[in-house]
């Protein structure tokens, strides 16, 4: 399947800022399962940028703006062709092994609730594929979706204590709910088709990836109950959604900001 990305987000402050430093997780990899045909990344003013990767192996741009700064627009637009994979992950850049993503985080801590609850999905499963799969579906199942932009900080534990979810909100408790029962899970950022259907607001997606052994990681979306597919692009992964988030950073001047987010991820041929 070949996909387009158009996605733009714009900071626009409310006193001009000193200095920006962000780092940015925009930028997806070649792996076995999907093919960068074409990539660019863009800024509305002077700043200097300089690639990397993070503790997790991410591709990052970190980025330094030099103010005085009243606005900025970061635009990133491409071609990925992606294959058929049944939601297994090949070739992906894995430089940490699977049990540190056992690691619980603030924002992945599950609550009692939370862990009984996934217990309870699993408990007539063996096979471990079917246990995720099954883990998948109950909070799908158990949630409605939440179109509306994520609360800031939200965790696991606070998400499983109301009646709807947000696509972070339903990766992050995937996670928590995994590894209570000890498999190694972790939070993926991307774009999907999916998440530019409907009233959602644009903005890019979130899923999980579980492990299993002999077959790697497997990518699981409980905000549709089913294996992520060709029509995702995975970017960036980590404990949790902060960690993995597209922009991240700090800003020196007083006042507030306001950000805007444009995004736009389309199907450019029919799937095979």
């Amino acid at each position: 399947m070949r996909l387009t990305i158009d996605h733009h987000t714009i900071y626009r402050f409310s006193v001009p800022q000193a200095r920006l430093t962000q780092m940015l997780r925009l930028t997806p990899e070649d792996t076995h399962d999907q093919t960068v045909a074409g990539w660019q990344l863009h800024v509305d003013c002077d700043a200097r940028m300089r690639p990397g990767r993070d503790g997790f192996g991410n591709r990052i741009t970190m980025l330094y703006v030099e103010g005085p700064i009243e606005h900025i627009e970061i635009a990133v637009s491409g071609e990925v062709l992606t294959n058929r994979s049944n939601g297994v992950v090949h070739g992906a850049q894995e430089p940490l092994p699977p049990a540190l993503f056992l690691r619980s985080t603030p924002l992945t801590e599950p609550s009692k609730a939370l862990a009984a609850f996934a217990g309870d999905a699993v408990a007539a499963r063996h096979d471990a594929v079917e246990r995720l799969h099954a883990l998948n579906l109950a909070f799908h199942e158990r949630f409605a979706l939440d179109r509306g932009k994520p609360v800031s900080g939200r965790s696991a534990a606070e998400a499983f204590a109301v009646d709807t979810a947000t696509p972070r909100d339903y990766a992050q408790m995937f996670a928590a709910g995994a590894r209570g029962l000890g498999i190694p899970a972790r939070y993926v950022s991307g774009y999907s088709v999916a998440c530019c259907i409907g009233d959602s607001p644009p903005a890019p997606h979130g899923w999980a990836e579980a492990h299993v052994d002999g077959l790697g990681w497997v990518a699981f979306d409980p905000c549709t109950g089913l294996s992520a597919d060709e029509a995702y692009v995975r970017v960036a992964v980590a404990l949790d959604s902060a960690g993995a988030a597209p922009v991240a950073g700090s800003r020196l001047g007083e006042g507030d900001e306001e950000l805007d987010v444009d995004l736009h991820v389309e199907r450019a041929s029919p799937q095979d």
